[in-house]
């Protein structure tokens, strides 16, 4: 593997900035290695058939600055000449791009180790506790994201660098532990008979939660979607839907806490995405904490075990910006996800 060092080539400014999601692609340009990122309207992917349209419209045509250098994290494996994203059409071709943009130099990552770089970048006025706990400074850290699908992401300390490793955690298998939840996980739509966290911990895995809570008690569902559910969850205006946001967190709580023993996360666990930052009053009524918690016989490991939410809508792009600024404090594999002209 190969890892960003003085002896590779530092970006050149300015460098262009790329969170690219299913629906939603988010970017910036960072002027120098001083300037704040220059950040411009949320471009939907759906508006545009291909990411260099949607860049070539919606960025360099708004601006007088001509990036050289680009940075992109998106949703899909980064594996040869041609990437396609997860969740929508778009397919980056780093190479053309370049020809036909004037770009001379393209790194692409994952979207997770987007998120994970921007744990390090974030000031503490975008970081909601929801457990408390003392981070240290170098200690290592998990970054969850319940949206679309269940990301996550680890990020190690090590030699003076921050080395982010993404993973496929958000699959890893999830069962019932209480009596309720013999109840509910009978009625869960599975995946060939299997119940990954992803199964329950995301948006239509949330709607999956509340209809098998609504089946065990012999109701009708009501709520079709997850924005509908998380409505009337915290509003408090359906017993269901509101059960379905204490169990979500539930099991959130357990999934963090695992994770947060596999990573020894001194440096604390952090809930990205659109999910965790709408039901933040829910994640603060105790029932995470005390799932977080309850790992015996290391309660006491993961009561000194800071957790938080994310707040700041343009999280992954903080991130980039920070490896833009300074690659060489952060141990991104650029082998095979490097193009240069």
């Amino acid at each position: 593997m190969h890892f960003t060092n003085e002896n590779d080539t530092a970006l050149r400014f300015p460098v262009l900035i790329g969170d690219i999601g299913g629906t939603n692609a988010r970017f910036a340009i960072l002027v120098d290695s001083n300037a704040d990122p220059k950040i411009f309207p949320v471009v939907q992917t759906a508006d545009h058939a291909t990411i260099d349209e949607a860049i070539q419209s919606s960025i360099l045509d708004r601006t007088s600055i001509q990036p050289r250098s680009v940075v992109l994290a998106v949703a899909g494996p980064v594996d040869g000449d041609e990437i396609d994203l997860t969740n929508c059409d778009w397919v980056v071709r780093p190479r053309r791009m370049m020809e036909s943009m004037g770009f001379s130099d393209i790194i692409v990552i994952n979207d997770f180790e987007a998120q994970a770089l921007a744990v390090v970048a974030l000031d503490e006025e975008h970081l909601e506790m929801v457990c408390p706990g003392t981070s240290e400074a170098t200690g290592s850290r998990v970054v969850l994201g319940p949206g679309t699908g269940l990301g996550m992401a680890g990020l190690v300390h090590a030699q003076h660098t921050w080395f982010p490793v993404p993973g496929e955690g958000g699959h890893v298998d999830l069962g019932p532990r209480t009596a309720r939840d013999l109840e509910v996980f009978p009625h869960l739509e599975t995946i060939e008979g299997r119940i990954s966290a992803e199964q329950i911990l995301c948006g239509r895995g949330l709607v999956n939660l509340y209809r098998a809570i609504a089946a065990a008690d012999g109701r009708d569902p009501v709520h079709a979607t997850p924005a509908e559910v998380t409505g009337a969850g915290l509003a408090g205006k359906d017993a269901v839907a509101v059960e379905a946001l204490d169990l979500f967190v539930t099991y959130l709580g357990r999934l963090a806490g695992d994770m947060a023993l596999v990573f020894m996360s001194r440096g604390g666990v952090y809930l990205t995405g659109g999910i965790a930052q709408k039901i933040v009053p829910t994640l603060k009524n105790g029932k995470f904490r005390a799932a977080f918690e309850d790992k015996a016989p290391h309660s006491d490991l993961l009561r000194a075990t800071p957790a938080y939410v994310i707040t700041h809508p343009m999280a992954a792009v903080m991130g980039l910006a920070a490896y833009a600024r300074t690659p060489t404090r952060f141990g991104v594999e650029t082998q095979g996800r490097r193009w240069k002209a």
